[in-house]
């Protein structure tokens, strides 16, 4: 698949810092991609460096083919919806979103404002401020204001991070759909796994600087290449040097029989969250071990004395 993005070997210093660390990635045309990691990691940074905020130490930075290490922000065609959305508090939606477009000198000014006000469903709201709209509007505003510049990549910097929780999962929904029908390619930063997992066609974990693997949600999740991976990914139980994660980590009141594997445990307590429960156990060998079990599957009380099961091909094995 044709790149639209390529980083080639690129590094950052800072002062005591070397917060980009030689990575090299290709970014598909027309996709939705994400960097995720911790903070710290780099991919702030990174995604500075791609917008032209910051330079790199060495390496390149290559938009459709060509390097632009050295041109300003302003020249890239790529643009930025940033965590706090940086609108500008005394224009209205519609001038907002207008703004990169004089800017640019762009013809049809108000056709295309139009128009990004629909995509974003923000149709009849177009005279309002900043102060006027919810949490979730400002940031439909932010959207159409980079969109209606047509950038060959849109640059997200943790922009779901402000929104309360029932919320961001459905502009999570938004965003993928929204992504879908321009058919720019997006570059989303984030630390939230679920963010990144529920939305990306491919994503790439970063940690100290460096990338550690890059690949579709299915594979990153279900097929890790690092303890780091694993662990930032989800959830980990760490049996004897061999990794489960909860959701294919079963109990038992009775020896199973049917060849998987097995340890004797005892119940230390449980979670109810909802759409599953959590049996938090504990190993004769001393490890702790949760298991996610369908609600309906009886209740496990503290003390009890069950076996912690698993299927050998759910292990997750690192050197």
């Amino acid at each position: 698949m044709e790149s639209i993005l390529e980083l080639r070997d690129l590094v950052k210093h800072f002062p005591n810092q070397r917060a980009v660390d030689g990575i090299s990635l290709r970014i598909p045309r027309g996709g939705f991609y994400s960097l995720l990691g911790p903070s710290g990691c780099g991919k702030t940074t990174t995604l500075r460096l791609i917008a032209g905020f910051e330079q790199p130490t060495s390496g390149d930075v290559l938009l459709d083919g060509a390097v632009v290490n050295e041109q300003k922000p302003y020249q890239r065609n790529v643009s930025t919806v940033f965590q706090n959305y940086a609108l500008f508090p005394h224009l209205t939606a519609a001038e907002n979103i207008a703004f990169g477009l004089k800017r640019k000198n762009r013809p049809d000014i108000e056709r295309k404002v139009r128009e990004a006000l629909e995509l974003v469903r923000l149709t009849g709201k177009e005279s309002r401020h900043p102060a006027q709209l919810s949490g979730g509007e400002r940031q439909r505003v932010a959207l159409a204001r980079s969109l209606v510049l047509q950038p060959d990549v849109l640059l997200l910097d943790e922009p779901l991070a402000a929104l309360d929780p029932k919320l961001r999962k459905q502009m999570r929904l938004e965003l993928k759909e929204m992504q879908r029908r321009v058919g720019i390619t997006f570059l989303l930063v984030t630390h939230d796994q679920e963010e990144a997992l529920s939305m990306s066609d491919q994503l790439a974990v970063m940690n100290a600087g460096a990338i550690e693997q890059v690949g579709t949600p299915q594979d990153v999740y279900l097929r890790p290449r690092t303890r780091f991976v694993a662990g930032f990914l989800g959830a980990v139980n760490w049996i004897a040097g061999v990794g489960l994660r909860p959701e294919v980590t079963r109990i038992a009141r009775t020896l199973p029989s049917n060849g998987g594997r097995f340890r004797p445990a005892t119940v230390t307590g449980s979670v109810f969250l909802g759409n599953c429960v959590h049996v938090l156990t504990r190993l004769e060998s001393g490890e702790d071990v949760v298991a996610e079990i369908p609600r309906d599957n009886g209740t496990y009380q503290t003390g009890e004395a069950i076996h912690v099961c698993w299927n050998p091909s759910d292990e997750m094995i690192f050197p």
